[in-house]
């Protein structure tokens, strides 16, 4: 909830608790009435509330569990960790390329990099699975491109889908000079594991958002690592 209006809210259900236990205390019997009818129901209320927070919080569990139980099986099973970790390198310098070529003709582009099929938003584009490549990730942010408008969606060295539609962030602490490309971006890392990668189309700079945090005028070498630590961890 860090960072999130869901903190505030957080907040408010706590004051409405301790509100309760007061009037109870002092025997106000008409307030204490209405107040119990909120908390006889608040856990129910808190799920809906904090739904999207909680399926963060499970896919995260999930995540880290899942990763845990391949390390285990990775050491009786000796799977190629060297050649996956290549692999890993060799896509995220492809995807620096493209970046910075962006960044130089200040093409605006939103890059969305995933472990999963995450189809809630890959569903929202063009389906693509092609293989990546530099010319293919310029030509789709190329401003008139029909696939230019939203983001792209890339798991290890394959483009899924392009022209997706993000769940855009509420967080009120979002620097107004940022537009929805960032607020999207924000939005996506606040939802899923995912990292995603920014270029801004009025100053072409570049950012990475992820974990509901926003890191701004990264350089090549910053978005290389990102790039190369967050595919390896799969």
């Amino acid at each position: 909830m860090k960072g999130t209006l869901a903190f505030n809210i957080f907040l408010g259900a706590v004051l409405l608790y301790c509100a309760w236990f007061l009037v109870s205390f002092l025997e106000m019997d008409l307030l204490t009435t209405l107040l119990g009818k909120f908390v006889g129901y608040g856990v129910l209320i808190l799920i809906i509330i904090f739904t999207p927070e909680l399926r963060k919080f499970l896919l995260l569990l999930g995540d880290t569990t899942l990763k845990g139980r391949l390390r285990f099986l990775e050491q009786f099973f000796g799977e190629d960790r060297q050649g996956q970790q290549e692999q890993s390198t060799n896509v995220a310098h492809m995807i620096a390329d493209a970046t910075m070529e962006l960044s130089k003709t200040r093409t605006g582009a939103l890059m969305v990099l995933t472990h999963d099929d995450i189809e809630d938003y890959t569903k929202t584009g063009s389906p693509l699975d092609a293989k990546m490549s530099v010319p293919l990730l310029e030509s789709i942010f190329f401003k008139n491109s029909p696939l230019h408008d939203g983001a792209a969606f890339l798991k290890l060295n394959r483009i899924i889908a392009a022209s997706c539609i993000l769940p855009v962030s509420k967080n009120k602490t979002i620097p107004k000079e940022l537009g929805l490309r960032h607020r999207a971006a924000l939005g996506i890392s606040e939802a899923t594991s995912t990292t995603s990668i920014i270029v801004s189309e009025e100053t072409g700079e570049i950012s990475i958002a992820k974990r509901g945090q926003l890191n701004r005028n990264v350089s090549r070498v910053e978005l290389e690592k990102e790039i190369s630590e967050y595919f390896s961890s799969i």
